[in-house]
C-alpha cells in the first residue's frame, strides 16, 4: 500500500473503505489511521469520512471526525465536498452516541486557530454537568465579543458576499 498525495491518485486501506479516488499524506498521522497503519478507536465511519476517539482527550468520549483526504484546511484548493458531505450527520451521530445533553463542535483551520495537526478535522467535545471545567471552556473573558454598528455589519457581509460570488458559490444571498 502506498498513498500518495497525488489528486488522482487511488488507496485502498486494510478494511477496503477507500474504493474511490482520495488524496493522503504517507506522512500525516490522520491519513495513517484513514488507510489502518496507525491504530486507534474508530467509532464510526462511512465511505468518505471516520470517526476516531481523540488521544488525549479533553472529555470523555471526545471524538475526531476527518474526511478520508488529505486537505490541511476547509479552504485548502482540492478538497472535494463529497469528503465534507456527510460530517454534519455524523457530528450529530457521535453527539448521540456520547450519551450528554451538552457538547460542543469545534473545527480550527491553521496554527493561530488552535489547528495542531495538519488534516482538516472535526471536534465532537462532550460537557458533562458535573464536570464544566473538561473540554472547551467558554467564558465572557475566553470568548470576548466586541460592540459593532449596522455599517460595520453591512460592510462584513458585502466583503463576504462579493467573495462567495467571486468563488462562484451558488447560495451566496443577494
Amino acid at each position: 500500500m502506498d498513498p500518495t498525495s497525488s489528486a488522482d491518485s487511488e488507496t485502498t486501506n486494510v478494511a477496503g473503505t477507500l474504493p474511490h479516488p482520495t488524496n493522503l499524506d504517507p506522512n500525516c498521522i490522520f491519513c495513517k489511521i484513514v488507510t489502518g497503519e496507525a491504530p486507534s478507536f474508530k467509532v464510526y465511519e462511512t465511505e468518505h469520512s471516520i470517526a476516531f476517539l481523540a488521544k488525549p482527550p479533553v472529555s470523555h468520549g471526545h471524538t475526531l471526525i476527518i474526511p478520508k483526504y488529505h486537505s490541511r484546511t476547509l479552504t485548502d484548493p482540492g478538497l472535494p465536498d463529497e469528503f465534507l458531505a456527510d460530517v454534519g450527520p455524523i457530528m450529530k451521530k457521535i453527539a448521540v452516541m456520547n450519551g450528554e445533553d451538552s457538547y460542543n463542535i469545534i473545527q480550527n483551520n491553521g496554527r493561530t486557530a488552535g489547528q495542531s495537526v495538519d488534516h482538516v478535522h472535526f471536534h465532537v467535545v462532550t460537557k458533562p454537568p458535573n464536570q464544566p471545567k473538561l473540554g472547551l471552556v467558554l467564558t465572557p473573558e475566553s470568548w470576548p465579543s466586541y460592540p459593532t454598528t449596522d455599517a460595520e455589519y453591512d460592510q462584513d457581509a458585502t466583503q463576504m458576499k462579493q467573495i462567495g460570488r467571486n468563488h462562484g458559490f451558488p447560495g451566496v444571498s443577494p
